[in-house]
């Protein structure tokens, strides 16, 4: 409920430029430091699942009444409407089968991370689904469970993790790779989820990936926004 009247007011204050990102939660620390329980994988995506089904109804302005496993609620409304109808875009992002299949189902925007933190983050994250056939399994994924229709309208977000401005891919790649052992400098190179380069190449494989897979959107880490900002203007407009 606060996750809800707190978004209705940011869309409100920002004029509709709100979108609300959510997502199950993968690292144990974040969880103890809130004082909550961190369960099993299975159960954190049930949870986010009636969350949104709740959050989508007070935001429509619906009197919202859901007796919930994880969550109870009855007749509440919150007072607040946001600018964007039925509610600001909803971004849910992750890796995991099972949450990318709720992504589909409920988000107008699907992130894709392409890293599971195992053991809540305490053992070294799983890079494996960088690859091409990985990217291409959980954009299959997507599609199917959302439907052709569905499919259609929805916005395909990547997380960059690395944004490298370089005459020399190669050698930048063989480095991340000597951190990144699960992936050599080729599937770094072709992963959605680095982008190594000069500005122009950097373009070429924002519009290759595009075509491919659909992915529109990047969510870029904040080391990394003014070697990006030089692509983002070369793409505007396309």
């Amino acid at each position: 409920m606060l996750v809800a009247r707190e978004a209705a007011t940011v869309d409100l204050l920002t004029e509709g430029r709100f979108e609300l990102g959510l997502g199950a939660g993968s690292i144990r620390s974040e969880y103890d430091q809130a004082g909550l329980r961190f369960d099993r994988g299975a159960i954190r995506v049930d949870r986010l699942a009636e969350a949104v089904t709740i959050i989508k109804r007070l935001l429509k302005g619906e009197q919202t009444t859901v007796a919930g496993q994880h969550y109870q609620v009855a007749g509440h409304v919150i007072s607040t409407h946001s600018v964007q109808k039925p509610h600001p875009p909803i971004l849910i992002g992750g890796n995991g089968p099972r949450l990318l299949a709720l992504a589909a189902r409920e988000a107008d925007i699907v992130g894709f991370s392409g890293i599971t933190f195992r053991g809540g983050g305490v053992l070294p994250p799983d890079l494996s689904s960088w690859r091409l056939s990985g990217v291409d399994e959980r954009v299959r994924l997507v599609g199917e469970t959302a439907g052709e229709e569905r499919f259609a309208r929805m916005e395909l977000n990547a997380l960059l993790q690395r944004v490298i401005l370089t005459d020399h891919r190669g050698s930048a790649a063989e480095e991340l790779a000597s951190r990144w052992t699960q992936l050599n400098a080729d599937e770094i190179l072709q992963s959605p989820y680095v982008l190594i380069g000069t500005v122009e190449h950097m373009v070429e494989e924002v519009l290759a990936r595009r075509q491919r897979w659909g992915i529109s959107y990047y969510t870029v880490q904040e080391p990394y926004l003014d070697t990006f900002a030089p692509v983002v203007a070369r793409l505007a407009g396309q």
